[in-house]
């Protein structure tokens, strides 16, 4: 785990790189650490396909055969009806995706009347750029409405929110919790105070773009079975590591194409904490089922996204996915951080999905929900059959490690094609590559998640916002930050 976490936290900014060889003044475009970077799993992945096809023509063998345990040769089958289930949901999905269209922008006159809540916990100096960047939007100031709740922050998160209520003259409205009571608190404090006919929550590590506020609520104004929209996340830091790499790939495949394929049937499964919009007469008729809400007898801590697009949902209403609407966010850096957030999420998944199975095969919309029932269904597999087929690969894997290795990275690298091969057609850039990086490493080192997770499954950690002993207390502003402020207000 150490050798991962290493691997996890290696920085492609060149004034992190401690080698005095990567620190050249001037050196040539092809010296960059991005660059080698990429070219080292270029040439990798070509040796994985040269590897292939002389595997295929018959020019390698392995002399020996694969040994399967005997208790495992009747679970095989799940292997096969796994895969084969996840291939013909691919390719419907694939349908869908390119018959995806997000709704366009109405007439400012149309626009509804939108309040953005950003709860904030432990959140520092990031906490005002996300603020600015809400402030700039291109939203008629008329209908924007902005609250930012400090849940109770151990560091310096409320000065900063202060220095931002003040430099942006009176647009945020500021709460503040004196204790730390959990990022469904803080929401639900900030609508309580909404006026708007829309909810907008935006995670205070986020940046959203000028049009980002327009875009999502567009629906709103189209569809009057609307009920939430998600946005369109991308990752902020992705400069910082090789994790932020791999999850700009990664978050591409999760938004771009299965969320837009899960918005052509109105049923999106999860509106993200990073960028999401309600209505609000949908979110005052659950509000407080939804702040009280309990799993095996405790109090569900997490999956506040989830859990609101599931009761919204459970009313019949649509919910859809803008592609337009995008957000940039702060992900983790280091493998501790990565796992933690794939936990927290994936024991989430596993709480709401529960949730979903006990109205989702009732008529619970006049509109079709036979996409939903399917997505759902594929979830629930995903979560029994393919924890299974995952045990049983793993097995056969280890104990015919030298044989079939080599087919181990093949498949890796196969499986990193269809996300490859998109986040190239959408952004035609070279991050594309980081895809055949991220396969083998979710691989090995977070496969194990989605299966503790289940086991694990009524904890209700939060797990990434501890802060370090030394930061326990608040630190103050910058005097020139308050100075700034204090000049902008008198002027």
């Amino acid at each position: 785990m150490k050798a991962i976490e290493l691997l996890s936290s290696l920085s492609f900014k060149k004034e992190n790189h401690k080698q005095p060889e990567l620190q050249v003044a001037n050196a040539p475009w092809w010296w960059s650490a991005d660059y080698l970077g990429k070219s080292l799993v270029g040439i990798g992945l070509a040796i994985v396909v040269v590897f292939a096809v002389l595997l295929r023509m018959g020019y390698i063998e392995f002399d020996g055969e694969v040994w399967v345990p005997e208790e495992l040769n009747a679970l095989l089958w799940v292997l096969y009806i796994f895969g084969s289930i996840n291939m013909a949901v691919f390719v419907w999905r694939i349908y869908l995706v390119i018959t995806y269209c997000p709704v366009p922008v109405p007439p400012k006159r149309e626009l509804p009347k939108v309040t953005v809540v950003v709860p904030a916990y432990n959140e520092g100096r990031q906490v005002m750029a996300t603020l600015e960047s809400v402030v700039a939007s291109d939203y008629p100031r008329n209908k924007l409405q902005i609250i930012a709740v400090d849940d109770g922050s151990k560091d310096d998160t409320w000065q900063w929110m202060k220095a931002a209520a003040a430099k942006l003259k009176g647009r945020v409205k500021l709460v503040r919790q004196p204790a730390n009571t959990g990022k469904r608190r803080a929401l639900y404090e900030g609508f309580r105070r909404a006026t708007g006919d829309v909810f907008v929550t935006i995670d205070s590590d986020s940046l959203v773009e000028r049009q980002t506020l327009k875009q999502l609520v567009a629906p709103f104004a189209r569809d009057s079975r609307c009920g939430a929209v998600a946005g369109n996340v991308r990752v902020l830091n992705r400069k910082e590591g090789l994790i932020p790499r791999m999850l700009e790939v990664t978050f591409n495949y999760g938004f771009d194409f299965m969320r837009a394929s899960q918005s052509r049937f109105n049923a999106v499964f999860c509106t993200p904490g990073a960028l999401s919009a309600y209505r609000r007469d949908l979110v005052m008729t659950v509000m407080n089922d939804w702040l009280g809400q309990t799993f095996m007898g405790e109090p569900a801590g997490i999956g506040e996204d989830r859990a609101m697009t599931n009761m919204i949902l459970k009313q019949g209403f649509h919910v859809l996915f803008q592609r337009h609407a995008v957000v940039y966010t702060n992900v983790p850096t280091t493998y501790k951080g990565l796992s933690r957030m794939y936990l927290r999420w994936a024991r989430s998944n596993v709480r709401e999905t529960i949730a979903m199975a006990k109205f989702a095969f009732r008529r619970f919309r006049p509109t079709s929900a036979l996409g939903a029932r399917i997505e759902l269904v594929r979830s629930i597999l995903s979560m029994s059959l393919g924890e299974v087929a995952k045990v049983i690969a793993f097995s056969i894997l280890i104990s015919n490690l030298d044989i079939v290795a080599p087919g181990f990275v093949i498949a890796c690298s196969i499986s990193a094609i269809v996300p490859a091969a998109f986040f190239l057609l959408r952004h035609k850039d070279s991050d594309f590559l980081w895809a055949f990086t991220y396969a083998p490493y979710s691989a090995v080192a977070l496969s194990w998640i989605s299966l503790y997770a289940i086991f694990t499954v009524r904890r209700s950690a939060w797990l990434t916002r501890d802060l370090p002993a030394h930061l326990a207390a608040p630190i103050p502003v910058p005097v020139q930050v308050m100075e700034q402020t204090s000049m902008e207000k008198s002027a």
